[in-house]
Formats: structure tokens, sequence, C-alpha cells
């Protein structure tokens, strides 16, 4: 993640989204296909076998649950400040970053037939001056109302003046 960055998200945000249950499909299928293979290797009679189809069954138990509470902590929110992305679980890996509503450029959804069959969207949050500050988070549940609600908020910022939209640069 690029751009501008926290540590954590404000004490006052207003949530926009957060993932699907379309990003938690092939995470549980993948995971859940291993552990129902290390249950059946531990009925087996052979100990050896057993022993290694529950340990087997238990980690990807376990790396199944870490990536169900990964999931979880991935959020899209917004402030007085900006639009962020938050995610991490573990405390080295946590982190945020977001775009300031004076750089936001539009923020777009990207579709195809599951993304409209399930509402699970790809958003970009674009950045007005650079590619690498933008903030892209998929299968975001109702993401074509987020981008709407987004979309919106920044016309009545850019209307009532609440932003400055000038070129630091001084070129627009």
């Amino acid at each position: 993640m690029h751009g501008e960055t926290r540590a954590a998200p404000p004490a006052r945000y207003t949530l926009l989204g957060v993932k699907s249950w379309t990003a938690y499909v092939w995470p549980a299928l993948g995971n859940g296909l291993v552990i129902l293979i290390g249950l059946y290797m531990a009925f087996q009679v052979n100990p050896l076998v057993s022993r290694t189809g529950i340990v087997l069954a238990l980690l990807f138990a376990a790396r199944l649950a870490y990536v169900v509470f990964w999931l979880r902590s991935h959020r899209l929110y917004c402030d007085e400040d900006g639009i962020w992305y938050y995610s991490g679980l573990l405390p080295w890996r946590k982190g945020v970053a977001g775009v300031k509503w004076r750089d936001v450029d539009e923020a777009v959804f990207h579709t195809g037939f599951f993304s409209w069959l399930f509402r699970s969207y790809t958003v970009r949050i674009g950045h007005r001056f650079t590619k690498g500050a933008e903030v892209i988070m998929t299968d975001l549940g109702h993401g074509k109302e987020i981008v709407q609600r987004i979309n919106g908020t920044l016309q009545e910022m850019i209307r009532a003046g609440a932003i400055d939209r000038a070129d630091p640069a001084g070129g627009r």
C-alpha cells in the first residue's frame, strides 16, 4: 500500500465497506479440502498415517482460522481527512493507507459477471497525481454503492469549497 499512511484508524470514522463473503470462498474450499483429506487419513489403520492426518488437519484448520480473521481485518473507511484502507492481523502487518480528499481523482469499480452476480467488486480510489498512491480493495461487498457514495461525497465537498483542488505544483 502506498500513499498517505497511518498506524491505525482514527477515533471517529465512517465505515464504508468490508470484504464480501466471496473473498472467503477459495480459502475455505482449499483449506477445507486439505482438512478433509487429513481427517480421512486420521481414520486409517496405520498409526503413522493417522498421526500425519491429524497434524495435517490441525495445521490447515489453524491456517483457515488465520485467513478468516485476516480477511475480516480489511476495512475501507473515510473520515474528514480522506479515504483509508486498513488491514492486518499481526502487529507488524497492520497498516492504513489512503488518499486525502483533496487528492482523490475518482472512485471506480471493476465489474464482471461474477462480481455483478454476487455484488462483490474490486474498488479503486484514484489519486490525482500518482498511480502508485491509489487505494485498491478487492472483493468489496456492495462496492458499486460505495463508489457512488464516495464520488457523491467528493462532489459535495468540491461544490461546498470544503477541499482545495488547486495543484500544489501550481499546474491546475
